[in-house]
């Protein structure tokens, strides 16, 4: 466990790095101005998403057969490339050759995912899971805060820093982590497994599944609006520079780092998964709808600390649904969540930037936080109608 989370929190620095100067290389490499920036920018995220959506169940049901050692090990390394790609890039072109290769790879977490699926007790899973946040979250503390110290050097610069920890990463796999998935657990890898559907097929069987899973993608698709919009909404409302915007993701990073590594755990246990899920999209959707009102810096820095509990939502999610499922198809069932969040990162980034590119058109820099909230709502209506009145009391919060 200490070996994978640490990958994540490196990992994550590195996202987190190249964050506050991407406005700044669109706007250079596409000759355009911030508006249209913002809407390249979800077109990138696009490209990386719709990739993931494909590979990202067969990445986890080779996971499933070969062990997550040398998934992890490929996706790292295909990290390592995009960010050097994307810091030599010469055209807009070239940047979205380099989101495309990584979303091929399929990212890291799905198969960190994995990997503390095998190592923990199912009980235990909510609260392993917020480690994992919570190391993402202290990479987000680093990442964006370095990445703004970088940028004065260059809107390349980060790109290069980022590909450097990548490749340390992709050592730190092969030198550090054993294989957790045992021999007897493997199973054959088949192509009609090999997708979405197939991925949930076990879950679908459990019973239960289809809610969860819906309000799954509903939050990550009004989630998404931090990554997609968050940088450009920065500049476009308040006229943030790069260093205020990673000083700001970095804020983001502490309080979810600290909601999910000391909260998680307590909570789950005191109220169950179902219940700690119902409390941090409520308290999600409400941070949604306060951004709209931001005019002061101040604002955003009480707001972020105002929404922590938003955090215990994706590890509640997903300890509910690794219990539906077994040590065989835990890969898959991780293949299946990345590719929610792939459809979630293919539809939301166009919603999300569109959202806010029209508004800033019309004088209105909301917009983006107003259909985040929306979706919010209507995923936390799902799990207190069809989620919660499920739950056996004392049966673990399983549905």
């Amino acid at each position: 466990m200490p070996v994978v989370l640490a990958v994540l929190l490196i990992d994550a620095i590195g996202f987190g790095i190249v964050l506050p100067v991407l406005p700044s290389l669109i706007v250079a490499l596409g000759h355009v101005d911030l508006t249209q920036a913002t809407r390249i920018a979800g077109y990138l995220l696009v490209a990386y998403a719709g990739a993931q959506f494909f590979a990202g169940p067969v990445l986890g049901n080779l996971g499933d057969r070969f062990g997550r050692r040398p998934v992890l090990l490929v996706s790292t390394i295909a990290f390592a490339l995009d960010y050097l790609l994307m810091a030599a890039a010469p055209t807009l072109a070239w940047l979205f050759v380099g989101r495309l290769i990584a979303g091929i790879a399929g990212a890291t977490y799905g198969p960190v995912n994995a990997v503390l699926a095998d190592v923990t007790e199912p009980e235990k899973r909510g609260a392993t899971f917020g480690l994992m946040g919570a190391a993402f979250g202290l990479g987000f503390i680093l990442g964006p805060a370095i990445g703004g110290l970088l940028a004065q050097f260059g809107t390349r610069t980060p790109f290069i820093a980022a590909a450097v920890l990548a490749g340390l990463n992709a050592l730190w796999i092969a030198a550090r982590l054993p294989e957790t998935m045992a021999p007897e657990d493997r199973r054959t890898f088949r192509w009609r497994d090999a997708h979405i559907f197939g991925a949930f097929r076990p879950l679908f069987s459990a019973g239960g599944a289809t809610p969860l899973l819906l309000a799954a993608l509903l939050w990550q698709l009004g989630h998404i609006v931090y990554p997609a919009t968050w940088a450009f909404w920065a500049e476009i409302a308040l006229g943030w520079d790069a260093t205020a915007i990673g000083w700001s993701l970095a804020a983001t990073g502490v309080v979810m780092a600290i909601a999910q590594s000391i909260v998680t755990g307590p909570m789950i246990a005191r109220l169950g998964e179902a219940r700690t899920v119902v409390i941090g999209m409520a308290v999600g959707a409400l941070s949604f709808l306060a951004y709209v009102f931001v005019t002061q810096g101040w604002q955003v820095y009480a707001i972020i600390l105002a929404g922590a509990l938003q955090a215990l939502v994706y590890p509640s999610l997903n300890a509910l649904l690794s219990r539906m499922t077994d040590a065989s198809h835990q890969g898959a069932l991780q293949g299946g969540m990345a590719s929610i969040n792939s459809l979630a990162e293919i539809v939301g980034p166009i919603a999300t930037t569109q959202a806010l590119a029209f508004g800033a058109e019309h004088g209105e820099t909301g917009g983006n936080f107003i259909l985040a909230a929306i979706l919010a709502g209507i995923a936390l209506l799902i799990v207190v109608t069809r989620v919660v009145p499920r739950v056996r009391i004392g049966d673990g919060d399983r549905a």
